[in-house]
């Protein structure tokens, strides 16, 4: 009999939803399935008529972050870090996808799911979730997960979630910005849905636009992020969807992409 697949993806008006599928282990992060999980995200986000990714877990759990048992079977450093680095390469995936990858977060999200939570342009949860950088509490302290958190919360945040392994519910994770929805009771796709269906109601372009715009001026000092994105503007208004949008507010029409 075949064995069940890591990671699916199904596309559905503009969205690409893709799933880790391993519910048994919380959807834990063997090396197999991160490697799924870029093939599929890249593949997605690539598809010209996509407009956003959302990243899914299947079962109870978002993701309980990396596979413990299979990394006790490798007790070798130089796999470790051959395993951190891989990790490391689907968190830059998530960043370098041209359209916005949402986290659609049910149960725990912990350590590399945390990670993966942080890492995502934006992140829906549902009030049952729950959010933790716990490797501490192992005593492992989670140096790779910290990287993405203290780039999505504020620094002293992420640095007092690593240091303790403490659990953020969702109005915490909310209100320090790791997610920016919290759905009630059965509502979470509903809640997802809203979300996703303003993206895929802009012009793909302008998105892929907007999401490099965004993160690489976030990278840069403020007198180079002035210009940087002065010249992203300036040459956004070249598109056609920007000479279409505003011709359409300034006759009072909608946009011809927005019917499409």
């Amino acid at each position: 009999m075949p064995e069940e697949p890591y990671v699916t993806t199904e596309v559905e008006r503009r969205v690409a939803t893709v799933t880790m599928r391993r519910p048994r282990s919380f959807n834990a992060l063997s090396w197999a399935m991160l490697d799924a999980l870029e093939e599929h995200v890249t593949r997605a986000a690539e598809d010209p008529a996509v407009h956003a990714v959302v990243l899914a877990g299947e079962g109870k759990a978002f993701c309980a972050g990396h596979d413990l048992k299979e990394m006790r079977a490798h007790p070798d450093e130089a796999w470790q870090r051959a395993l951190f680095d891989r990790c490391g390469r689907l968190m830059l995936a998530l960043r370098r996808a041209p359209v916005p990858v949402l986290a659609r977060v049910q149960g725990i999200a912990t350590a590399a799911g945390c990670q993966l939570v942080a890492q995502c342009d934006l992140a829906v949860c549902a009030r049952s979730a729950a959010f933790a950088t716990s490797g501490v509490n192992l005593g492992l302290y989670c140096a790779t997960p910290a990287v993405a958190l203290s780039r999505a919360i504020s620094p002293r945040s992420a640095l007092e979630l690593t240091l303790t392994g403490r659990f953020l519910q969702a109005d915490e994770a909310l209100a320090l910005g790791l997610v920016q929805r919290v759905a009630e009771g059965d509502n979470l796709d509903q809640v997802l849905g809203e979300l996703t269906a303003a993206l895929a109601d802009k012009p793909r372009s302008v998105l892929v636009h907007g999401k490099a715009t965004f993160w690489r001026q976030r990278d840069l000092g403020l007198e180079d992020a002035l210009a940087f994105a002065a010249e992203a503007m300036a040459r956004n208004m070249s598109f056609p969807e920007a000479t279409e949008g505003i011709d359409a507010f300034l006759q009072r029409r909608e946009p011809a992409w927005r019917r499409r």
